[in-house]
């Protein structure tokens, strides 16, 4: 699946533990607080993650987007397996609120479901 000229590409960044998992193909859902910069992501869009500082990067395509009100819920009803297959859920509980605080998730919390173009 290549982009069209209408295609939708967002640009994020990930720490190099994460990106690399998605890079591989073993990371298909990617966690991110609602913010209003993040409102419009949907099905069909594009995402470019990139390693900050470095030119790493790779393209995904968005398969859905699902809307959770807590990080619990979202591993929950996604998943652990899919946000992290090398961590297990209480783990990946605490990392993602290491950097994500309790004001964050009270935005809201969003499951990226992609996979690789």
């Amino acid at each position: 699946m290549s982009t069209t000229p209408d295609t939708r590409i967002h640009e994020l960044n990930l720490y190099k533990q994460y990106f690399d998992l998605v890079a591989a193909g073993r990371k298909t859902t990617e966690v991110r607080v609602k913010y209003p910069r993040l409102e419009n992501l949907a099905a069909g869009d594009h995402i470019q993650f990139s390693v900050k500082g470095t030119d790493e990067s790779c393209l995904v395509r968005i398969l859905a987007v699902t809307e959770y009100p807590s990080f619990e819920a979202l591993l929950d009803g996604e998943g652990a397996g899919r946000v992290n297959p090398t961590s297990i859920r209480e783990q990946q509980l605490a990392n993602i609120r290491a950097i994500y605080g309790p004001e964050k998730e009270a935005l809201g919390v969003l499951a990226i479901r992609m996979e690789l173009v």
